[in-house]
């Protein structure tokens, strides 16, 4: 956990966000909490961060995406030196739709 991001009010909303319990709810949370450019950059990321782990190509997922080659390198960087964050949630959501 990067400490310089940890904080009473990130602790907060964090503790907000896992009230939500369906999508719905999520739509319209995020909606009110950032534009729409910021939820499809969010969004774009991890879509990213789940064709990284399929093996893909950046030209593949720029293709599919849109993303720019430094979004997928960051996102990159985070999967392979993050917090292990985007493996947690893309693990949780296979094993969902098992």
């Amino acid at each position: 956990m990067n400490r310089k991001l940890k904080d009473e009010n990130t602790d907060r909303l964090f503790e907000a966000i896992l009230m939500l319990e369906t999508v719905e709810e999520c739509y319209d949370f995020f909606e009110d909490l950032g534009t729409i450019s910021e939820i499809k950059a969010f969004a774009q990321r991890f879509a990213v961060a789940g064709m990284l782990t399929e093996k893909k190509t950046y030209k593949e997922i720029h293709e599919a995406t849109g993303a720019s080659e430094a979004t997928i390198s960051r996102v990159s960087r985070a999967l392979n030196y993050g917090a292990d964050g985007y493996r947690l949630v893309l693990d949780r959501l296979t094993q969902k739709e098992l």
